[in-house]
């Protein structure tokens, strides 16, 4: 088995202690940052997946997520400004009158690792909360509503669409949480919507290299 497969494994079983170790072994095999980061990302996909098809929970999500973070911060040093482009700024918060912070808050992990600042303004965030956060800071280039109330659908929607109204350019807005599916967030105007925290890092990536 390959370091970069160990790190894999070991990320997938939310072992914080030992993979900083071994990210130090796979980058003193040869492979470059960005490999084991497009691994260590991969790997959230398929936690993703898993806990989409109700085989894992939130505990073990956690620890997935941990474990990467850990990673991450192995490999931080080896990004030169050239080699690691930042993608930018992502303002992250969930729509107003919901207060769920966990998923939310994974996205944001994620999110973060995959090379974004990341502003995470919290629960219950207005429409008008998050137009400020693009005017204030640089270089927003992705905006993630998050929602897990049927209730709050109509919120999401005012969201999205003030966003979109807001003056500002430059930047996607993706959305997700239980409720939401791809033709509720094609229907709002949202440019992405992922299903999971794994897969919100990737479309991130996505919506932003374009």
């Amino acid at each position: 088995m390959s370091k970069i497969e160990e790190v894999k494994a070991m990320v997938e079983a939310g072992k914080s202690k030992v993979v900083p170790g071994l990210v130090q072994e796979a980058l003193a095999e040869g492979n470059s940052a960005d490999s084991i980061l497009q691994a260590m990302i991969a790997t959230m996909g398929v936690i993703g997946d898993k806990f989409s098809a109700g085989e894992i929970f939130v505990p073990e999500m956690l620890v997935a997520a941990k474990a990467m973070a850990k990673g991450v911060d192995v490999l931080k040093p080896h990004f030169s400004a050239d080699s690691r482009p930042s993608l930018g700024t992502c303002v992250i918060g969930t729509v107003a009158g919901d207060l769920h912070d966990i998923g939310k808050n994974l996205v944001a992990m994620m999110i973060e690792s995959a090379g974004f600042d990341v502003v995470n303004l919290g629960v219950d965030v207005s429409a008008a909360k998050f137009v400020e956060a693009v005017k204030e800071n640089k270089n927003v280039t992705l905006v993630a509503c998050s929602g897990l109330l049927t209730t709050t659908m109509p919120a999401m929607k005012e969201t999205v669409q003030t966003l979109k109204s807001c003056g500002e350019t430059g930047f996607k807005v993706i959305v997700g949480g239980a409720p939401v599916s791809p033709e509720y967030a094609a229907s709002i105007g949202a440019d992405g919507f992922a299903p999971d925290a794994g897969s919100a890092a990737v479309k991130a990536v996505e919506l932003v290299k374009g």
